[in-house]
């Protein structure tokens, strides 16, 4: 098997488990959307660490991928996350994946593959440097901090903030992965110490802003995790990896075809009934009818 075809089924493992991993998240959020999302609350309870457990598995596939495949192939796989995240969401909620979801699947696919043409490359060997890496975390913190300010749409916001954590993490993953797997250096270089240390706050960070996010229900901020993630990942590739897309114009052209409908796609997943008892449910008030009085009983007066 080469490389190539490794990192893609390593990434679409670690899809599924990521999709099971936000489908508890989401579950967890709806039951205590009322208690307010402390840290030791959840820390506290069991489905939090089934969660954590989850996208720690998905993440150790992740990084395995990374290391066979170059950023602008595995982050877009993560896409389908959300693509598995909708029928199993919908079996967990006990309703039927609508039309208008499976027409979002064919979509996103369909982008997926554009993408994964293009973006097919060798292996990755190169790695950000120290000063690259902390200017890319500091960068990134900035603008985290920023979107998770108060304000209108704090779920979107939180799940926008959440995916550039993630694909950040994924890059510096990398660079990790390459670096420490690098036999032309000690396995435990200041770079390798430094940017683990990173990865692991963004990642732990990351995972914290997307259980706030799904408070708000999982379509909508899933989908905006899985749209960051990748483009943060392949700003990343594409400016300071020396990461390139193949076939030229023509392969630009391509991608940007994908990742339309892939976003096309992502939009319709996005459309999800929000299921029985859930906070974002529509509730029907019918009107009040106005009570009768009772009849008076029937007197018969003595001749």
């Amino acid at each position: 098997m080469s490389a190539t075809l490794f990192a893609v089924a390593l990434s679409l493992v670690s899809a599924v488990a990521y999709a099971a991993a936000a489908v508890a998240q989401e579950r967890l959020a709806a039951r205590t959307a009322d208690a307010g999302p402390g840290l030791f609350r959840l820390l506290g309870t069991g489905s939090w660490w089934w969660s954590v457990v989850l996208n720690a598995g998905a993440a150790l596939l992740h990084v395995a991928a990374l290391k066979y495949g170059p950023l602008t192939l595995v982050q877009p796989l993560g896409a389908l996350t959300l693509v598995a995240a909708v029928p199993l969401g919908a079996r967990i909620a006990g309703r039927h994946v609508t039309a208008v979801e499976w027409r979002g699947t064919a979509l996103t696919l369909a982008g997926l593959g554009a993408l994964l043409v293009t973006a097919s490359g060798p292996a990755p060997d190169d790695t950000l440097s120290l000063p690259e890496a902390l200017a890319v975390a500091g960068a990134t913190a900035a603008l985290i901090g920023a979107l998770s300010r108060r304000g209108a749409k704090p779920g979107l916001r939180h799940a926008t903030a959440s995916g550039l954590a993630s694909g950040v993490a994924s890059a510096l993953t990398q660079t990790v992965t390459v670096a420490a797997t690098d036999r032309s250096g000690p396995l435990l270089a200041p770079q390798v110490i430094v940017v683990a240390l990173l990865v692991a706050a963004f990642a732990a960070g990351g995972l914290l802003l997307a259980q706030t996010a799904y408070r708000g229900g999982l379509g909508a901020p899933l989908a905006m995790v899985t749209l960051a993630n990748p483009v943060a990942a392949a700003v990343i590739g594409l400016s300071l990896l020396g990461e390139r897309l193949q076939g030229g114009a023509a392969g630009w052209a391509l991608a940007a075809a994908g990742a339309v409908l892939a976003a096309r796609g992502v939009v319709l997943l996005t459309r999800t009934p929000a299921p029985a008892g859930d906070p974002g449910a529509t509730v029907v008030t019918l009107p009040a009818i106005p009570a009768q009085p009772e009849p008076e009983p029937l007197r018969l007066r003595a001749s």
